[in-house]
């Protein structure tokens, strides 16, 4: 199946994307080429292909406790700040 230039045109009228006319014509072929390779994907033969929704089920993930914490790591982060009061953030008023 290909593109033509009036089917990229109502796709963009759609999608409410604006395309100058002189970009109609790569879009086009771009439009076309990946139409064709959907079409390949069609010529696979997934007869005794299970569908799935994931590659991962199946698969058990690991658990672990949930422990709160507060990371240890107090004085680090704030070390990248660029100014603190009591321990925490000064930042800039966003509200007037």
């Amino acid at each position: 199946m290909s593109v033509d230039k009036s089917t990229v045109a109502r796709i963009a009228q759609l999608a409410r994307i604006k395309v100058p006319e002189e970009d109609l014509d790569a879009l086009a072929d771009e439009l076309s080429k990946i139409v064709g390779w959907v079409e390949q994907l069609d010529e696979v033969d997934t007869d005794g292909v299970a569908p799935m929704a994931s590659t991962a089920e199946g698969t058990v993930l690991r658990q672990r406790d949930d422990v709160v914490t507060d990371g240890n790591c107090r004085e680090a982060v704030l070390s990248n700040a660029p100014e603190t009061t009591n321990g925490y953030f000064v930042v800039p008023k966003v509200i007037e």
